[in-house]
């Protein structure tokens, strides 16, 4: 009987063969587990039950899209709300659908998250003696059209509200509300990032990188605090039809806010990192496993450059 050639001693074409033989087998048995793990929790799967965690859920960014979503779908569960956000008349409204359509509790706050760290005082106040048992960090600001970092308008500005806004939220609300629920042993945190966190996204670089943290911050904080009872996931959705995005008909791919949130609400507890909504899932699987990230940026870079030149052609119009 012959003996195995050592690897060394295999002719090239042989051993080109069997590397993509094992790389096809690698790539096929990933992609089978992650439709196994889409299908676990999006066809079979149903999240935590969210009431139990306790008595009051608050959300930023409130009174509109993905963040009034959530208020509504939590309301449903039989929570009471706290609404956070910098329009009290908004507020007021979105506190009174809720109460009649929910009959539970609610409260709001009214602070504007560009304003820096002073706010945090009164809505410390504001939550004070409240048992909270979910917190959903929404509150977030984009572009208002695709530009080079150099080119948006009033950009100092910018940077500045944006990392107000769209990060030190996520920390400061995080670390007024976690204390309490570590020591009850119980409680969820929702952070809303995006898909433009998954991989770099030119003309939205700021937006992109904000993103990203909160998704690392996210995934590192429920390896942190997963051992003392607290759920803390990452949500990365693609286009939802929002005043945020400017998609005004809600489509498959593009859902409404509130098919977005009653989907990614069942997969708290099944995944830390989730695009929330199956077809989102499938997009999030395509441009992070199947595609290289340097086709995806040129992608995207392209797709923005379509999108800045129909906004500045429309301003010049405007204009003449």
């Amino acid at each position: 009987m012959g003996s195995a050639l050592p690897l060394g001693s295999l002719p090239a074409a042989e051993l080109f063969y069997w590397l993509g033989v094992a790389t096809l087998t690698w790539l096929s048995l990933k992609a089978a587990c992650r439709l196994l793990s889409g299908a676990r929790v999006f066809v079979l799967g149903a999240g935590v039950e969210v009431g139990r965690f306790g008595r009051w859920a608050v959300v930023t960014g409130a009174t509109d899209g993905i963040g009034k979503a959530y208020a509504k779908e939590l309301a449903k569960h039989g929570m009471s709300i706290v609404l956070i956000s910098r329009s009290q008349e908004k507020l007021d409204q979105v506190a009174k659908e809720i109460k009649e359509q929910f009959q539970v509790e609610t409260k709001t706050i009214t602070v504007d998250f560009g304003e820096g760290a002073e706010i945090y005082k009164i809505i410390e106040a504001g939550l004070a003696g409240l048992e909270i048992g979910v917190l959903v960090n929404n509150v977030g600001i984009s572009y208002n059209y695709p530009e080079y970092f150099l080119d948006v308008p009033d950009l100092d500005n910018l940077i500045n509200k944006m990392l107000n806004i769209n990060i030190m939220s996520v920390c400061k609300m995080t670390r007024m509300i976690l204390p309490a629920m570590v020591e009850r042993s119980k409680g969820i945190i929702l952070n809303v990032s995006s898909a433009s966190a998954l991989y770099p996204v030119p003309l939205l670089t700021l937006y992109s990188a904000t993103k990203t943290f909160v998704d690392f911050f996210s995934q590192a904080l429920q390896a942190e605090y997963k051992s003392k009872g607290i759920i803390v996931q990452s949500v990365l959705p693609f286009f939802v039809a929002t005043k945020l995005s400017k998609i005004r008909k809600p489509t498959l791919d593009k859902p409404s806010p509130e098919t977005y949130v009653k989907a990614a609400l069942n997969t708290v507890g099944l995944q830390t990192q989730t695009n929330g909504y199956l077809p989102h899932a499938i997009l999030g699987w395509i441009t992070t496993s199947l595609l290289p990230v340097s086709l995806v940026i040129k992608q995207s870079m392209k797709m923005n450059q379509g999108l800045r030149a129909r906004h500045l052609k429309k301003l010049k119009e405007k204009g003449d």
